[in-house]
């Protein structure tokens, strides 16, 4: 089962997505519960919501088609982004690969999910969106050994992550600025365990990562083409300050592409799912 959020009657609710029965509310699954997806991260409040979902009776559930999803949540303590990951991407930018991962953050306020719409700041002519494979944190993860890091990963996501690449380029030192306009980082529709997209051999390597713009495929690569696995991400994020439970690493892209007004972007991951997120122009300021 999947981790979600869907909007019923202008209200954002945590939901459990079933994948025979359909798309249930956890509140209708666990009576009194009230609050959001992240902390569904907690292992045994999900094993609880899953076994729920398998007694609960058919009323409870939505076909999936029916159901509006939103970002899963909106108030991660970390978002942490990796420039230049693949080392083709690194190539078609004509940057040397790094020798350490090229990490920056981004804010909350980015945050939109399913079906958002990306906004182009009139401060840039030239955005890209970037396809990647997000890692969600599980558990409180600090000074751990890239053996161990995925012990605490709680499952991954499909991700959006945009940039103001003009901004960018005039000066590397503005990378917070051009990653952090609102709209800038769109994930969902739905949280996957771990377990479910791991491997024979336990990792994330054959995992495929699309960016796909109205309906065409810009670039595509596997995870084991990325210069640092998630789990060195996480266990070398982990020594420079504490992971949460929720905390996504957005770990970089196949490839960007350039959006403009008009343009539908994707996130496609086989296995994993697909995020879409059409783009328009930011309204100018009165």
């Amino acid at each position: 089962m999947h981790l979600a959020t869907i909007m019923q009657k202008d209200d954002a609710k945590a939901a459990i997505v079933h994948p025979e029965r359909g798309v249930a509310a956890v509140e209708d699954l666990i009576p009194g519960f009230s609050g959001d997806a992240m902390m569904l991260l907690d292992d045994e409040l999900f094993a609880a919501a899953c076994a729920a979902a398998e007694s609960a009776p058919e009323e409870v559930f939505s076909a999936r088609e029916t159901v509006v999803f939103t970002a899963p949540y909106r108030s991660p303590r970390k978002i942490w982004g990796i420039g230049l990951n693949y080392r083709a991407h690194a190539g078609d930018l004509s940057e040397n690969v790094p020798t350490e991962p090229a990490s920056f953050m981004k804010g909350d306020h980015t945050i939109i999910g399913q079906d958002g719409q990306i906004v182009l700041p009139e401060q840039s002519e030239r955005v890209t969106a970037e396809a990647e494979l997000g890692i969600v944190i599980g558990r409180y993860c600090r000074d751990v050994s890239e053996e161990e890091a995925l012990d605490y990963v709680w499952g991954v996501v499909p991700i959006l992550d945009q940039t103001a690449e003009d901004i960018l380029q005039r000066n590397p030192r503005f990378l917070t600025r051009s990653k952090n306009f609102p709209s800038f980082f769109s994930f969902g529709p739905e949280i996957v365990p771990l377990d479910e997209v791991l491997g024979d051999d336990g990792s994330l390597e054959d995992v495929v990562v699309k960016t796909v713009r109205n309906g065409e495929v810009w670039r595509e690569n596997t995870v084991s083409q990325m210069t640092f696995s998630p789990a060195f991400l996480v266990s070398f994020h982990s020594k420079v300050m504490p992971l949460y439970p929720g905390d996504i690493i957005s770990p970089g892209t196949p490839g960007a592409v350039v959006i403009r007004a008009g343009d539908v972007v994707e996130s496609t991951i086989p296995g994993v799912g697909t995020l879409r997120n059409s783009v328009i122009v930011q309204n100018p300021v009165a």
